[in-house]
């Protein structure tokens, strides 16, 4: 995902839900990211082990934009937190892999 985006980041939304957006290049890697059989609610489920049914997928087409919410697997600040600001939740996402096949268009990647 990373290499079609300009910048994948995640922060906190308040103390109880994380919020990860990606800023896709253009509108050819917009088009991948958000086809919901590529990127949807099970994908970040597995991903992040939270119930599918708390993901929330957000669509942005204008702004080439994907954001995603989930509650944190702790609350912020408490004793079992590992990532006090959700900085590096975007990880596992950046690094999901685009199926071959997958095209953005003429002159994208992948």
């Amino acid at each position: 995902m990373a290499d079609l985006a300009r910048e994948v980041r995640s922060k906190n939304a308040g103390p109880f839900w994380v919020t990860m957006e990606v800023f896709l290049r253009d509108a050819g890697g917009y088009r991948v990211a958000a086809d919901e059989t590529f990127l949807n609610e099970r994908v970040i489920a597995g991903l992040y082990r939270v119930d599918e049914g708390s993901v929330r997928i957000f669509r942005i087409p204008s702004l080439n934009v994907v954001k995603i919410s989930f509650p944190r697997p702790v609350g912020q600040g408490s004793v079992r937190d590992r990532d006090m600001h959700a900085g590096q939740h975007h990880v596992p996402l950046a690094r999901l892999v685009v199926p071959a096949g997958r095209s953005t268009g003429p002159g994208g990647t992948p």
